[in-house]
């Protein structure tokens, strides 16, 4: 725009100049060499003004022919910077279709046109990636590390092939390096942060987190998170050993998520060991107001030793009055009443439990109170059976896998805080395979023994008569049976009518008298 504005005044000048010019007549007269010139001035402006554009037109044309050799080797130099270029746009184009061949060809020929380029090294890299050359990628990486602009890049091409070929130490050391060179860098301090954790190096993967909480590598709510469950490991590993600095861990995982239920109870139990039964109990109702857990419950019903079970029931019930209505809080209070032999009580806050939060723990419970005060095996044995059919209590899971108690790492995958508590996945609603009632008959009636008859001449009847049945017996499927059907036999350990016992054919043997069959015990299963 500037260009194009002084461009108009200059000529806008040039046209005033002559207008001026032309206002102001005039003659102009030379004598030179004993010639006489004589001119207009308007004429003389003129041929002035075409000598100036002449004397440039000379100039112009004499510097392009000096400069000629030099515009056109930088024009051939600029197509074959554009071919080199065009072919290494083609080369990734190819790459992410998964052409190995047109990605090769392409990859060879950018080589040959662009030497020096970073771009060609990483098409080079990409190509061997995809032709499963992992030693040409790795000397591609390698090469890219001589670069400072290209370094990085080399440092993750080189984490990655590390990680794929299983050398782990290699790959931490390629996240370091990145780390190092830059801290903001996001899956070098992710990567080095899940390794340490890994490893169980609770300290350097504190200090690893901190520095990516710094850089902004991830929020605060789960920088907070992990930080907590990277202290409660820290906390479980010195209980023994360093019980303060533990007992601190566990305090301060606790303040950052109180719902954390491991640093709860490990926190208690290490006060309720220095014998500050206060802050143990605070801890463990701050937690319970957060997310009622058994485990929870347990260390707040033991949280000072000796109590009696009259008051571990006490206490039990001063946390249904911190969170009311809950499942945890009756079940908890139900559990502490059975322990003081309060059968009322425990069944009072059993029955005020929803039917769909009725679990297995549920129908447990309720089997130790039908055993408790009278004995009635029929209902305990009947509350055994629901409890096989009930739906499953919460566990501890991490990575499809159900464990007894939390840990930091998943033993399954390695990843940190994988661990929740949940209802483990369960058998479809509309499964209808059977369920089985473990009810057990008080009195199993024995059948009477059967006698069979295997005298030579019996055994050889009926070998005959098994014979005809077998080539007699037609293949279509068994027919339905008649209206008129005689009772069924009992049930067996599988759940339907006793197979008939069939009895092979016995040799000729005039010393084999009669045989009987052996009773066997039997279940009534539904």
């Amino acid at each position: 725009m500037i260009r194009i504005l002084v461009y108009v005044a200059l000529v806008f000048a040039i046209a005033a100049g002559f207008a001026w010019l032309a206002d102001r007549p005039g003659d102009i007269a030379l004598s030179w060499q004993g010639y006489d010139y004589s001119t207009s001035l308007m004429v003389a402006a003129v041929a002035l003004a075409a000598l100036f554009v002449a004397l440039a037109l000379v100039l112009w044309l004499i510097l392009a022919a000096v400069r000629a050799p030099r515009l056109f080797g930088g024009w051939l130099s600029g197509r074959k910077r554009d071919r080199g270029y065009r072919a290494l746009s083609r080369g990734m184009i190819a790459i992410g279709a998964g052409d190995l061949k047109r990605a090769k060809r392409f990859s060879t020929e950018a080589q040959k046109i662009l030497q020096g380029e970073p771009l060609t090294l990483l098409l080079a890299a990409q190509t061997a990636q995809l032709s499963g050359d992992g030693a040409g990628a790795r000397a591609a990486f390698e090469t890219m590390l001589n670069e400072p602009e290209t370094r990085l890049l080399g440092l993750r091409g080189l984490y990655v092939e590390a990680q794929r070929s299983g050398e782990h130490e290699a790959a931490r050391h390629y996240a370091e390096e990145a780390a190092k060179a830059a801290p903001s860098l996001g899956w070098a301090g992710t990567a080095l942060f899940d390794d340490q954790a890994a490893h169980g190096e609770w300290s350097a993967a504190l200090t690893t987190l901190g520095s990516n909480l710094h850089a902004k590598l991830i929020d605060r709510g789960s920088a907070h998170r992990l930080r907590a469950v990277l202290l409660t490991a820290r906390g479980l590993e010195l209980e023994l050993s360093n019980p303060e600095e533990a007992r601190a861990a566990a305090q301060e995982a606790a303040k950052l998520q109180p719902g954390l239920v491991p640093a709860a109870t490990l926190a208690a139990r290490l006060f309720t060991r220095q014998g500050d039964i206060k802050r143990a109990v605070r801890i463990l109702e701050t937690a319970w107001r957060h997310e009622p857990h058994p485990e929870l419950a347990e260390a707040y019903g033991m949280v000072r030793a000796g109590d009696s079970a009259q008051d571990r029931l006490k206490r039990a019930q001063r946390l249904l009055t911190l969170r009311p209505g809950h499942v945890e809080s009756h079940l908890a209070v139900a559990r502490a009443a059975i322990d003081a032999r309060d059968w009322p009580l425990a069944r009072k806050e059993l029955a005020t439990i929803a039917e769909t939060d009725r679990t297995e723990r549920f129908c447990l419970l309720m089997a130790e109170i039908e055993e408790g005060p009278d004995g009635n095996r029929g209902h305990v044995r009947e509350w055994l059976s629901r409890a096989l059919r009930a739906p499953r209590d919460p566990q501890w899971t991490a990575d499809g896998y159900v464990f007894p108690a939390w840990a930091p790492i998943s033993p399954i995958s390695g990843r940190l805080d994988a661990f929740e508590w949940r209802t483990p996945t369960a058998a479809l609603a509309d499964d209808q395979r059977p369920a089985i009632d473990l009810v057990v008959a008080d009195d199993v009636i024995a059948p009477e023994p059967r006698v069979i008859d295997a005298t030579p001449a019996q055994a050889e009847r009926a070998a005959e008569a098994a014979r005809e049945s077998r080539t007699s017996a037609p293949q279509a499927p068994r027919p339905a049976a008649p209206e008129a059907s005689p009772p069924p036999p009992p049930p067996t350990k599988n759940g339907g009518p006793e197979k008939p016992v069939v009895v092979p054919p016995i040799p000729d043997d005039p010393g084999i008298e009669d045989v009987e069959t052996e009773p066997s015990d039997r279940l009534r299963l539904q």
